[in-house]
């Protein structure tokens, strides 16, 4: 084994394609040989490392990693878990990465002994709230349970996330993998159920901004992702009423405040509005932060679950150091909106978002707007 890993690793920069590599570690794991994969990987990474400029090594080591992680059976999770943990391979964004496809693709029961065996606490972190995104009750595995629990990780910030969905996350769009790539839905643009508002005679209450970066930077958290990593612009602000507002009368309002992304809406470009209700903003939101844009792929499910609920926070206006719960009794007693304009602001190509929050007093409009482009 150890001469045909060492000469698959020397000859792989010679190659034009890899899928004949390919088919020699699918036919060993195949054949029950999931050590073979891993030992594979860690050679690759030792030598040509993880994030070097070799397409042949990323290629081979991504295929590794993908078919141990979603290949069900103990036997390969032991294998990935391995490699995950060994010295050449570990990294945190590899194991955000990994405890997806983990989850994706492997019984909760078989990854009980990445809490009792080898593995990184970042990955056990991601591992548990990917598993929560995927409906599995963390309490009704012990080995999970006692690491999820336990006081010694409560400093990590996922440890903030409730270990159950709430009402709101009841429908997460998760992504399907195979080892030659994933898919996901893009639950984002206009909705056919958004009725078009008329520019002339709009009244709104008079408005002043109280956007502060800190405000600004965690509403935007969910689609941070898009500007950092791609192509993608933001624009979150915050207004203060000078008399209470409606529900109804919340599309007016968003005409009246000068938002930047609404610029140019008059006769020709529609501005569309509709109630939105939390859990479709939720999910909005956790696409975003979960699968990325038009050139990146996102913070994966436990990280994009997190920046959808820190989102939902800002924008509803929740205090520093809300709970989860404290949080989503906020969130459900404001009133949401979905908007979509055809101006120049919005790319208008598959990526655009645009989130309109009004507090329950009616005195509070936060507004988030996105979008991105390949």
């Amino acid at each position: 084994m150890a001469d045909q890993i060492q000469e698959i690793v020397a000859g792989l920069p010679e190659l034009t394609d890899v899928t004949g590599v390919q088919a020699v570690i699918d036919g060993r794991v195949a054949q029950g040989d999931a050590a073979f994969a891993a030992d594979l990987g860690i050679a690759l990474a030792r030598t040509y490392g993880t994030g070097g400029q070799m397409w042949q090594s990323r290629n081979i080591l991504d295929h590794v990693i993908r078919l141990l992680a979603t290949t069900a059976g103990p036997g390969n999770v032991s294998q990935a878990l391995r490699l995950l943990s060994s010295a050449e391979v570990t990294s945190r964004k590899l194991d955000r990465y990994a405890a997806s496809l983990l989850a994706s693709g492997q019984e909760a029961t078989d990854l009980a002994t990445a809490f009792t065996g080898r593995a990184s606490e970042e990955l056990r972190a991601c591992l548990v709230h990917e598993l929560v995104l995927r409906g599995v009750v963390v309490e009704e595995a012990p080995s999970i349970a006692r690491w999820a629990t336990s006081r010694h990780w409560s400093h990590h910030p996922l440890a903030w996330l409730p270990l159950t969905l709430s009402v709101m996350e009841e429908r997460p769009d998760l992504p399907s993998y195979s080892t030659h790539g994933s898919s996901h839905s893009m639950p984002y643009g206009p909705s056919e159920n958004r009725e078009q508002v008329r520019t002339a005679g709009t009244h709104a209450p008079s408005a002043q901004e109280t956007t502060t970066e800190a405000t600004a930077t965690a509403m935007g958290r969910a689609v941070a992702n898009w500007a950092e990593e791609s192509n993608g612009r933001i624009e979150a602000r915050v207004f203060h009423l000078a008399e209470p507002l409606d529900a109804q009368s919340v599309p007016s309002a968003l005409l009246a405040l000068g938002l930047t992304c609404l610029h140019g809406t008059g006769k020709k470009t529609s501005l569309s509005v509709a109630a939105c209700p939390p859990a479709q903003a939720w999910r909005v939101l956790f696409a975003a932060a979960s699968t990325g844009g038009a050139y990146n792929s996102g913070s994966h499910g436990a990280y994009g679950r997190l920046a959808a609920w820190q989102s939902l926070a800002a924008l509803a206006g929740c205090p520093e150091g809300a709970s989860a719960a404290e949080v989503e009794a906020q969130v459900t007693a404001c009133a949401w909106h979905g908007f979509d304009a055809g101006t120049k602001w919005f790319e208008q190509v598959a990526w655009d978002i645009g989130l309109a929050v009004l507090s329950p007093d009616g005195r509070r409009l936060a507004v988030l707007a996105a979008t991105d482009t390949d």
